[in-house]
């Protein structure tokens, strides 16, 4: 009976460690092609299967909080470079959010697409208080939209828009 209140103990311990060490709080910065600086945090897995995966995560510049996607597969560029269409969200308040396209860029060669996509203010406060439960991407041509249901890291864009949040907060506090 005691081994097993401490391997209980140990199994929570290690649960809470791995919560903090995936704290979506490391902010770090790149200079973008226009010269402007973004902050960012590092993209997140949020689905994988054998024929498709989504990774992405939140990034600003000070003063706009964007979403950034890496879909997995993507079209070539000119055809990529055609996807202008919103981006849905379905939060786990039940709620479909629209997120307007801002920008499509190739790098390492073509061989990375990520799209961004600008969070409007108004849905600041559901996107920092809600998980992401679904992601609708207009792929065009024959494929169409392409759906993404989160089964990975549902609550990370909810962390990181906070995280930077409460840097900004913290920074005017100073």
């Amino acid at each position: 009976m005691n081994y097993r209140l401490k391997y209980t103990a140990l199994l929570l311990g290690l649960l809470t460690v791995s919560t903090h060490l995936y704290s979506q709080c490391e902010i770090l910065n790149r200079v973008s092609a226009d010269g402007s600086m973004m902050y960012y945090v590092e993209p997140v897995n949020f689905y994988w299967t054998k024929t498709k995966s989504l990774t992405g995560g939140i990034v600003t510049d000070k003063e706009n909080y964007f979403l950034e996607l890496l879909p997995i597969p993507f079209p070539e560029e000119p055809i990529g470079n055609k996807l202008k269409e919103e981006l849905e969200l379905k939060l786990s308040d039940g709620n479909t959010y629209r997120l307007e396209h801002f920008d499509t860029r190739y790098i390492h060669k073509d061989t990375v697409m990520t799209i961004l996509y600008l969070i409007d203010k108004k849905d600041l406060d559901p996107m920092t208080n809600f998980e992401v439960i679904e992601a609708k991407i207009n792929m065009l041509g024959e494929e169409g939209v392409r759906s993404y249901m989160f089964k990975l890291h549902k609550a990370a864009l909810k962390e990181q828009l906070n995280c930077f949040i409460n840097d900004e907060k913290e920074k005017k506090n100073k």
